[in-house]
């Protein structure tokens, strides 16, 4: 039986699924960013004690589909920018449409309506976010970080961080005080 989860953006939200399971006693064989594969069905009862604990978390248990098809499109575009190094091998939308099998304009529209904001609003949003997160680690330059993130040019991540967060991609790595939002806060 497949569980999905909203909100597992990281593999310390992975921890707490996997801890809050075995505490439970569930029984389960995977926990992926957003799914957890378990052996056997799960009561209802053992869903809402597993829906409470996650809760407290951030993290909380999806039942609708158009809450599960949401979930599935943000784990993909975090698994996007969180885990390609360098120039993907397809462009996101077709690689979306693929691995939902779905037109990406109906994707896209969906996505839109539920979430009241863009699928591409939303990528860059996290593309901000994982340059500040790499900024901070300080281990990359601005070119190498365009490139890993599929930005045409080092210019072109400049410009857009300024848009979005008012500063400098340079100006951000001298601050003292570190503006991350949390992936889920997004």
């Amino acid at each position: 039986m497949k569980i999905y989860v909203k909100n597992m953006a990281c593999v310390s939200c992975k921890v707490v699924v996997t801890d809050a399971l075995e505490e439970l006693k569930i029984p389960f064989y995977k926990v992926e960013l957003g799914e957890i594969d378990t052996h056997q069905d799960v009561s209802e009862e053992d869903k809402s004690v597993l829906n409470g604990k996650l809760r407290k978390a951030g993290l909380e248990l999806l039942e609708k589909k158009q809450g599960i098809l949401i979930e599935r499109i943000r784990q993909i575009m975090i698994d996007y920018v969180y885990n390609s190094d360098g120039k993907p091998d397809m462009k996101f939308s077709v690689l979306l449409r693929k691995e939902l099998n779905l037109t990406y304009t109906y994707l896209a529209n969906f996505y839109s309506e539920v979430e009241s904001t863009t699928i591409e609003q939303f990528m860059i949003a996290l593309k901000i976010e994982r340059v500040k997160e790499l900024l901070i680690f300080g281990e990359d330059t601005i070119s190498e970080i365009s490139y890993k993130l599929n930005y045409s040019s080092a210019a072109h991540l400049s410009t857009q961080f300024k848009r979005v967060t008012g500063l400098t991609p340079s100006h951000f790595k001298n601050l003292k005080e570190r503006r991350r939002i949390a992936i889920q806060n997004i």
